[in-house]
């Protein structure tokens, strides 16, 4: 038996659209072509098929007996093909890095530099999450950490990014020019910290630093560096901070350093899982990471 032909697939495309809107006009506006070019593509098809697909009349287009069994199969074709090339789109797309690390440094470093890594890697699909808690890259829900600790996790692929210090902040309204006037200022303190240890809190600066009859039991309390990054910021009194996370504000002249001395911090490292490790966009995130941070030893 001899095999007929399909009809040309602009023709069934219209007809498709056609029969879905109900209308010529409808259909063409949908497709972006005039109805008469819509008219004549049916017209093509009512040829090929050599029976009429369509009844016309003013009101409405209603479909014929052979138009309902070519609109079933139409339907199911033109689904199939749009969800082919949806797939096909997608898969050619990069996938998705999602990236933990804490609120401080998202907020404070992070952030404020998004548009530049969107302009060094503009087809990365980055994900940012936050956490206290350390994720379990192994289960695949997050690819990449920013961690904060004192040495690397040997079981995890691990890049110094930098090696932290923490020193003494205020805003330059306070005036501050020597030791003995902190006596003055209200003393911020950050508690719950655990990393570094020994803890950089007021206790050890005035230990290493002075002044000896600094009231170390006075001024405000927080649970987040953040807020007391903040308060520092609005010239109410003197935070011990992330030389890192301070960083934007001290070049930018809202924060000072009054004194040169500093204590020891932990070190911020990208981690991920060794599988992982040499995945095209975490290598590029890895090298703008260390050319940003350009690895030192704190301010």
């Amino acid at each position: 038996m001899k095999k007929i032909r399909l009809p040309p697939l602009g023709s069934l495309r219209a007809f498709d659209v056609v029969a879905q809107q109900n209308s010529f006009k409808r259909a063409a506006e949908e497709i972006g072509v005039t109805a008469t070019a819509i008219s004549h593509q049916i017209r093509v098809l009512e040829e090929a098929l050599g029976t009429a697909v369509f009844e016309r009349s003013a009101r409405e287009v209603r479909l014929t007996a052979a138009g309902e069994i070519l609109r079933q199969a139409t339907r199911q074709a033109f689904t199939g093909l749009q969800a082919a090339v949806e797939d096909i789109h997608h898969a050619a797309r990069p996938a998705a890095l999602t990236l933990t690390t804490t609120s401080n440094f998202l907020t404070h470093w992070l952030v404020p530099r998004l548009a530049d890594l969107k302009l060094a890697a503009p087809e990365m699909d980055l994900r940012l999450h936050t956490g206290i808690e350390l994720v379990d890259l192994s289960r695949n829900t997050v690819d990449i950490a920013i961690r904060y600790s004192e040495s690397a996790d040997e079981t995890l692929d691990s890049t110094l990014l930098y090696q932290d210090t923490f020193v003494l902040v205020a805003s330059p309204s306070l005036h501050l020019t020597t030791a003995e006037e902190l006596a003055g200022a209200t003393l911020f303190h950050v508690e719950n910290r655990h990393i570094p240890q020994p803890s950089p809190d007021w206790e050890n600066w005035r230990q290493h630093f002075g002044p000896a009859k600094l009231n170390i039991d006075s001024g405000l309390r927080f649970t987040d560096e953040t807020h007391a990054i903040q308060a520092a910021i609005a010239g109410q009194g003197v935070a011990i901070v992330s030389s890192l996370l301070a960083q934007d504000f001290i070049e930018k002249g809202i924060l000072c350093t009054p004194f040169r001395h500093h204590l020891p911090g932990a070190n911020y490292y990208l981690v991920t899982t060794k599988e992982k490790a040499e995945r095209a966009d975490i290598l590029v995130l890895r090298r703008w990471l260390l050319e940003k941070m350009a690895i030192k030893h704190g301010m």
